[in-house]
């Protein structure tokens, strides 16, 4: 059976990060699962953790009033969710649905902040990791708020 540290360390989100790093991040994680349907966290939850995905598939939603449900990114295997645990006020943006039987691992958001408040370096590794996620994120929400509410000449 892989250890915690050894199946964070082959995921993506954390390739070559210093071992004396992920000792660090390991000490806040535990593993998840989520069956079809089940809500992760809603939209302005108390936002305190970060999940890296093993297997499934979570929908990021958001409920506009008076309508339905629209699905802005879809996140599978390999992927990460979750990105409000860094900053305050440290409310989650989106519902996120488990779409399928999904597996994941968690990390608490409140003990990688403490974590990052101690050592800058780390705090500098995630951010530059997160940043990149957090830019796909909010241009995948752009092009459906145009996709639903595009031009209607």
């Amino acid at each position: 059976m892989k250890s915690l540290e050894s199946i964070l360390a082959n995921h993506p989100f954390f390739e070559n990060l210093e071992s004396k790093y992920m000792a660090l991040v390991t000490g806040c994680a535990s593993n998840v699962r989520f069956e079809a349907g089940e809500f992760i966290h809603r939209q302005n939850d108390e936002a305190n953790s970060f999940y890296l995905i093993r297997q499934g598939k979570v929908a990021l939603e958001v409920c506009p009033p008076g309508k339905k449900s629209i699905t802005v990114q879809t996140i599978t295997d390999g992927e990460i969710l979750g990105w409000a645990w860094l900053v305050p006020p440290y409310l989650c943006q989106f519902d996120a649905k488990a779409v399928e039987l999904t597996r994941a691992i968690v990390l608490d958001g409140k003990c990688l902040r403490t974590k990052c408040g101690e050592d800058h370096t780390l705090g500098y590794e995630l951010l530059s990791r997160l940043l990149p996620i957090i830019g796909k994120s909010m241009e995948a929400t752009r092009m459906q708020l145009l996709d639903v509410y595009g031009n209607n000449d």
